[in-house]
């Protein structure tokens, strides 16, 4: 694994998050109400995935991280007025709806790398990568995180737009153990260690019809608006395999009470 400061001067103005590690039990029920949660800080808000060349993303995005021996415990808090999803099957192409996505490089080195991403329905599409899409990498969507525990939270109704909703909240618990392959020689964190990581959010555009939602489209061409894609760590491109630009994620000891 290289040096922490090393991979800091190669990467692009990355992003760097500081996990606790826990004790306490955490129950994935996606209210996010463990005693657990208070010593694990919040992000940086998420901003749009060129950085600064594009104008802030209109809806808040931040998340925050926990561990203990045998999960990574992930949290998003994503403000929404128009919650929607449709896809339901597992291992669908998730980001045709709004979605949360993370990447996770656990060697810390950019190369093998895991994606997950979740919809307010809670449907899941899980990856693994072990050489990135730009240098002939063909994901294995077969490979499932088979101890993945999560739920989501609507603060609001789903599809209807007759009202105005506040936001989604996802809670995951991902087993270490299952981020363990033939390329990624993964075993339990220790303190000190550096993972690669970065989180997305897609949010289309839509309009309401007929008691539901559509996505906007382009009077010229027929089709949907491009996607917004808003990051915690700025990847520079709209791209988010490019794992050398993803931010840090460093392993803590446990951390006093912290909200």
């Amino acid at each position: 694994m290289l040096p922490l400061l090393l991979i800091l001067l190669l990467a692009r103005d990355p992003r760097h998050y500081v996990v606790p590690f826990t004790r306490q039990a955490i129950a994935i029920d996606g209210h996010l109400n463990d005693a657990a949660w208070a010593t694990a800080p919040w992000s940086e808000d998420f901003v749009d995935i060129e950085g600064d060349a594009r104008p802030t993303p209109r809806l808040r995005t931040r998340i925050r991280m926990l561990w203990d021996s045998t999960s990574l415990y992930i949290a998003a808090q994503l403000e929404e007025p128009d919650l929607w999803a449709t896809i339901t099957e597992r291992d669908a192409v998730i980001f045709h709806d709004n979605d949360f996505e993370v990447f996770l490089g656990p060697d810390g080195d950019a190369r093998a790398y895991f994606e997950l991403e979740v919809n307010a329905l809670g449907s899941a599409w899980d990856l693994f990568l072990p050489v990135a899409y730009r240098d002939g990498g063909q994901a294995r969507n077969a490979w499932n995180i088979t101890g993945l525990r999560s739920a989501v939270h609507l603060a609001g109704t789903l599809n209807n737009p007759a009202d105005r909703d506040s936001g989604w909240v996802i809670e995951l618990a991902i087993p270490i153990r299952d981020l363990a392959t033939a390329e990624v020689t993964t075993a339990v964190p220790r303190v000190g260690d550096v993972w690669r990581v970065n989180f997305s959010r897609v949010e289309w555009d839509l309009r309401a019809e007929a008691g539901g939602y559509l996505k906007v489209t382009d009077p010229a061409t027929g089709r949907p608006h491009a996607e917004h894609n808003w990051v915690w760590s700025p990847q520079g491109v709209v791209a988010m395999h490019e794992p050398e630009h993803w931010g840090f994620l460093e392993f803590a000891p446990a951390a006093r009470g912290r909200r």
